[in-house]
């Protein structure tokens, strides 16, 4: 059993280390030749390709329909994720971001489980304050950004401004993303398929969140200790390009044996 977890988690590691969106040595570099408006265009970027932080957002702005509703809610994320996105990276507070993350993905969980009205349901509870939630998660998304931030050559001087360029360009890719979600989902809400499939698409939110959130542990995991996985962290992805070179030797041996068998010749 205890192998069959391993090579399950050591075939998801290059899944991980994707969904980690760590910033490129290429975005390192554009840093360094750019101005601020690079900074801007890199927190769009990170926040529409942030998949854990729209699968989050979705789960926020699902059953809102009003504008002023979208507003509350999103003004309380924003404010979360600027306040630890800003300060952190000033004062260089940082963490494991595989471990941020993996909070990060338990957020998504915990939107989809929400929606889907666990808290009555399944806890006979009543669910905490939805804004308060939704600042705190900010908190911890932002923290998220902070991490990824701190991974460039920000150096002293300008130091405040490229933080809030970042920032910036997190808010305008942010208001992208929303607005799909919101011209997508009010179209959506039209149709008759939106009240049948509400609660299978949160419960998917939920699945999703997890199987992200166990992505995350792995890779922290496997950074924290490579060797219990039965190669150093820096052989992990020479392992998997090997096996992918030895099927291709195998295929192509098969192609050459056919074609011989074919022509009539026969390899001793």
């Amino acid at each position: 059993m205890l192998r069959k977890v391993l090579l399950f988690l050591f075939f998801i590691s290059p899944v991980s280390q994707l969904f980690a969106h760590v910033i490129s040595e290429a975005d390192k570099a554009s840093m360094l030749s750019g101005g601020y408006l690079e900074y801007i265009r890199l927190g769009a970027v990170h926040m529409v390709t942030g998949y854990d932080h729209l699968l989050f957002l979705l789960g926020v702005i699902f059953f809102l329909t009003k504008f002023k509703d979208i507003l509350k809610f999103i003004t309380a994320f924003t404010v979360g994720h600027s306040i630890t996105l800003i300060f952190a990276t000033i004062f260089n507070i940082s963490a494991n971001y595989f471990l941020v993350d993996a909070v990060i993905a338990l957020s998504v969980c915990y939107k989809g489980f929400e929606n889907i009205d666990g808290f009555k349901k399944y806890l006979n509870i009543k669910s905490p304050n939805l804004v308060f939630v939704v600042f705190l998660f900010g908190l911890v998304h932002g923290f998220g950004l902070s991490t990824r931030l701190q991974q460039l050559p920000l150096g002293d001087h300008g130091l405040i401004m490229r933080i809030l360029s970042f920032n910036l360009g997190v808010e305008v890719g942010q208001i992208i993303a929303l607005f799909a979600m919101v011209i997508l989902i009010s179209s959506w809400r039209k149709t008759s398929f939106f009240s049948k499939f509400s609660s299978l698409t949160n419960c998917g939110l939920i699945v999703a969140g997890f199987l992200l959130f166990i992505m995350q542990i792995h890779g922290y995991l496997h950074t924290v200790n490579p060797d219990d996985f039965g190669f150093g962290q820096d052989n992990h992805q020479h392992a998997h390009e090997e096996m992918n070179s030895d099927k291709e030797f195998e295929q192509v041996f098969i192609e050459d044996k056919s074609h011989d068998h074919g022509s009539g010749r026969h390899v001793h």
